[in-house]
């Protein structure tokens, strides 16, 4: 019996993968931006909370507001 390689794309297979390789960059490219414009515009929506500062002596505590 002999065994059979799989032989390597020539010519018009092999364009065809380097195609369908930079379709799929770009299509990600696209994606990750989209996300991240996403991302950004809800961060911009809520307000950021106001930091406070908890001071406790013995047994009460004061907030700094």
């Amino acid at each position: 019996m002999t065994t059979r390689r799989a032989a390597k794309p020539k010519g018009f297979r092999r364009f065809e993968r380097w195609l369908v390789g930079l379709a799929f960059a770009i299509i990600a490219f696209v994606l990750e931006k989209v996300v991240m414009r996403s991302v950004r515009r809800k961060g911009e929506a809520t307000p950021a909370e106001e930091i406070t500062t908890v001071v406790s002596t013995g047994g009460e505590v004061d907030v700094d507001l």
